[in-house]
């Protein structure tokens, strides 16, 4: 995103300096920080996670997923769910 550990902790309203321990695994975010982090990257929580932990990646895919058909509109669900079927029979 381009954002100095400055930016992230302005927009977090942390120090720069917790950010630098967090990238250093020093210390974790807290479960709040983590919200403000993910809303701050334009991602969902479940998939920020997912990106952390390797065993809640295919939890936070299915969420993503989930998220990603609730936006489409019928027509583009129904082309979807057939496309899913063809490569279900392979």
């Amino acid at each position: 995103m381009n954002l100095t550990q400055a930016d992230v902790a302005a927009a977090l309203e942390v120090t720069p300096g917790y950010i630098s321990n967090v990238e250093n695994n020093r210390t974790a975010m807290s479960l709040r920080i983590l919200i403000y982090y993910a809303k701050l990257a334009g991602i969902s929580l479940d998939s920020l996670i997912g990106k952390i932990d390797s065993d809640y990646q295919e939890t936070a895919l299915d969420r993503e997923l989930f998220t990603q058909i609730q936006k489409m509109d019928p027509e583009s669900k129904e082309k979807l769910l057939k496309t899913l079927k063809i490569w279900g029979n392979e």
